[in-house]
């Protein structure tokens, strides 16, 4: 049976205006600032004037670790959101937006698949509202300034080796990850090296994502720490005096942008922190205004649930005072034969076998969002080569977890595929038994809480630190950074640090190569392994096969 592409689906989409979008979350037109017909900013007049109402319930979707068999992580996302508005409830979605550099090199699109998609789908992959731009633009004026004020005499007294802040631009580019700035002679200022992140990877992306208003997302942009002088004491960016004009530049961007799904219920897409190196969610506004405004909010993070919801539950709900009543995790039985031995051109055929030696990762990732004491639902995300058997297997081996898997065909039958899905995590959330709370205190060590995480959620011996890093960390303890959460950057694709070992491996430790302070998001990244901040393009990107047609529409970005 042939089946239409994405593109194809969501070019076919019967869009409401968003005006009426708004309407159903109860946002006047005056409250919403369009961006031509389908798309709008919600204004902070409005989100200011609902923060009395009653918070609704969060559900966070999360996944086993990537596989490229695929997890489905955002449609099942969207998917979720349409079968609660399908059963009667009043629900709202809430994702990140998507990066050009993914999108132009390996990953593609990311608004969902299938009838689970949130549109417009182009808009949403290209320059969306220009929120990625304004924050670009903002980390670009900062790095301008610190050069322009060591250009001027340097009254600072900045160390120009000790100038951690680097530039960002939303493209994969590998010819950027080192260079040396300000070469050309004394006009140009004093030669230094640098070098380029990709723009998701910012601490200002992080700090929008985490900010609650503008007050709040200035002085966090002041509290970063961007250089060091020769006597190792840090440089702020509100030493610079640049937070006030990033501000300004990011005052838009700032607002959470609202859209549709395809069954035109509403959605928020708004921001995207890099899972690796920052703590990959949504917005902490856009959740919190969806919270006042619908009875339910379905939301993802970044990756599998190792690195997202350890992200989700240990920094954002810990920084924006959220708790979730319920966490899915999708998984597939394409990727538990993957994680069962499996060769990807292999995965057509029936393999029970294989599912139930693949189900170890499944079951970790089980446990470890229970010790949050947040109850899990499984949703198997239906694939048309799913056999009964294999789907059985599943279902059992979750059961025999103290769970319950829910296959949804959401992708191919949008919310009357996801209906089962949405009454079992109803269900769920109406038992009341959840009692979340984060897996360590803040009180306890940076060092203490990177092995917390290594030990508990990957299950390794521990994490191993040679002592420039420990006397690191105790350094920023004692200039009052100790109370922070740590935000481990690590391979998606594995427990361990190694992306090729799939399953659920023991007897390993985590090596951590590098700590970085951002003071102003308000945690300690760990960096482990092989982990790059600037990603680049692989030997055919996707860019190769994107263009225009002959009536205007965009082709291959999907």
């Amino acid at each position: 049976m042939a089946y239409k592409t994405d593109i194809e689906i969501a070019r076919e989409a019967s869009k409401q205006p968003i005006q009426e979008i708004g309407a159903k979350l109860g946002i006047a037109s005056d409250d919403l600032l369009p961006y031509g017909h389908d798309k709008a900013k919600v204004s902070q007049k409005f989100i200011n004037s609902v923060q009395s109402n009653e918070n609704g319930k969060l559900i966070l979707v999360t996944a086993i670790n990537p596989t490229p068999a695929g997890e489905g992580k955002t449609t099942t996302t969207v998917g979720l959101g349409d079968g609660l508005n399908h059963i009667g409830k009043k629900a709202a979605v809430c994702i990140r937006e998507a990066s050009l550099g993914p999108n132009f090199g390996m990953k593609g699109g990311a608004a969902g698949g299938g009838y689970a998609q949130i549109v417009p789908m182009e808009e949403m992959n290209l320059h969306f509202t220009g929120d990625f731009h304004a924050i670009t633009s903002a980390h670009s004026l900062l790095s301008a300034m610190i050069d322009n004020h060591i250009y001027w005499g340097n009254a600072l007294d900045i160390d120009t080796r000790r100038v951690v802040w680097r530039r960002v631009v939303d493209m994969n580019d590998r010819a950027l990850r080192q260079i040396t700035a300000s070469l050309g002679g004394v006009a140009n200022g004093f030669p230094r090296e640098t070098g380029f992140d990709i723009t998701v990877a910012s601490e200002v992306m992080a700090i929008l994502c985490l900010s609650k208003n503008l007050e709040d997302l200035q002085k966090r942009l002041g509290d970063m720490i961007v250089a060091y002088r020769r006597d190792r004491t840090p440089v702020y960016a509100r030493d610079i005096k640049a937070d006030g004009a990033m501000t300004v530049l990011l005052k838009d961007a700032m607002q959470p942008n609202l859209v549709q799904t395809l069954e035109n219920n509403p959605a928020f897409v708004h921001g995207g922190p890099f899972a690796n190196i920052a703590h990959g969610c949504n917005s902490v506004i856009a959740t919190t205004t969806a919270l006042k405004l619908a009875d339910y909010v379905v939301t993802e993070a970044g990756f599998g649930a190792d690195l997202g919801a350890e992200k989700f539950l240990n920094i954002k709900c810990r920084k924006a005072g959220l708790s979730p009543s319920c966490v899915v995790v999708v998984a597939t039985v394409r990727a538990m034969k993957m994680n069962g031995g499996v060769a990807k051109a292999d995965l057509g055929g029936e393999n029970v076998d294989a599912v139930k030696n693949g189900c170890a990762n499944l079951g970790r990732h089980i446990e470890n969002v229970k010790s949050f004491g947040v109850p899990v639902v499984v949703a198997i995300n239906h694939f048309v080569t799913d056999t009964d058997a294999e789907v059985q297997a599943v279902k059992d081996y979750v059961a025999s977890q103290g769970s319950e898997a829910v296959l949804s065909r959401h992708w191919e039958l949008g919310s009357e595929g996801s209906a089962d899905l949405a009454r079992k995590v109803v269900e769920t959330i109406d038992k009341g038994e959840g009692n979340f709370a984060p897996i360590y205190p803040d009180e306890m060590s940076l060092a203490d809480k990177i092995n917390t995480i290594a030990k508990k959620i990957y299950r390794a011996d521990a994490a191993v630190m040679d002592q420039k890093i420990r006397n690191q960390l105790k350094d920023w303890e004692d200039q009052g950074y100790g109370n922070l959460p740590v935000c481990m950057a690590k391979t998606q694709y594995s427990f361990t640090t190694d992306p090729n070992e799939r399953g659920a491996p023991t007897g390993f430790d985590i090596p951590v190569r590098e700590v970085r302070l951002s003071a102003g998001a308000g945690f300690v990244v760990a960096i482990c392994g092989e982990i790059m901040t600037m990603p680049g393009l692989p030997r055919v990107p996707s860019a190769e096969n994107i263009k225009l047609n002959a009536d205007g529409d965009v082709e291959g970005l999907f």
